[in-house]
């Protein structure tokens, strides 16, 4: 891939939705939702601050985030649809590993 995000940006793969619902019924492409769900391919340098320094950003690549519905700008690269958005634009980091061990439990 040759796409770098800058400063503060994001580039997110979305998660594909699911199929069916929990009753079984198969839910057609058309009534999909778009899930609010990606993992993170690229983060961008930084927040420049006012004082000329760079803060790093709180995701890192791989990471599996929650974003706003209507978050960011649909990019095509290689033939793959991508998110670039800015960090603040996500709301939080979803712990896989945390979940895991509760269904576990």
């Amino acid at each position: 891939m040759s796409f770098r995000p800058l400063h503060d940006r994001v580039l997110v793969s979305r998660l594909e939705g699911r199929e069916t619902t929990k009753g079984g019924i198969i839910i057609p492409d058309t009534a999909k939702e778009k899930p609010m769900e990606g993992t993170v391919v690229a983060v961008g340098t930084g927040y420049h601050g006012e004082d000329g320094t760079t803060r790093p950003l709180a995701v890192q690549t791989g990471d599996t985030v929650v974003f706003a519905k209507w978050s960011g700008t649909e990019l095509t690269i290689d033939g793959k649809e991508y998110l670039v958005m800015k960090e603040s634009d996500i709301m939080g980091i979803l712990d896989t590993t945390t979940t895991a061990q509760q269904k576990a439990a």
